[in-house]
């Protein structure tokens, strides 16, 4: 499975970004998928997370309210809607791919975590 994510830019303070993540090379309704973040100097951390079916998803404690994610399993996309962002959301964002051959849940742990994409530069300015 390959995955391209795209969307990251430079934003100012409160502002918003959508980040999109395409699988290729699988069946996509078959992985949970998360998205998870690399500060500079800071280790990689969980953000979100969406089970197969997307019924089920979980956010971060620093996130939570102001990020929301979403799967369109037809397009084999996961999104990260991202608002009211701040200059601690600066990093670069990753998504990533776990596959699942049954049940219905979502992980934010990294190391379950099959595939990764390359990952997006997010900049928020004060």
């Amino acid at each position: 499975v390959q995955l391209q994510a795209s969307g990251g830019g430079l934003v100012q303070d409160g502002d918003s970004l959508r980040l999109s993540c395409t699988a290729s090379g699988g069946t996509f309704s078959s992985y949970d998928m998360g998205w998870f973040r690399q500060a500079p100097g800071k280790e990689r951390e969980f953000v979100s997370a969406i089970s197969r079916s997307g019924g089920y998803a979980g956010h971060a404690d620093s996130v939570k309210g102001r990020f929301t994610i979403s799967r369109d399993n037809a397009k084999n996309t996961v999104y990260l809607q991202m608002n009211s962002l701040k200059p601690g959301d600066t990093a670069v964002y990753y998504c990533a791919a776990r596959f699942r051959s049954g049940g219905s849940t979502w992980d934010s742990r990294a190391f379950r975590y099959d595939y990764w994409g390359q990952g997006t530069l997010v900049t928020v300015s004060s």
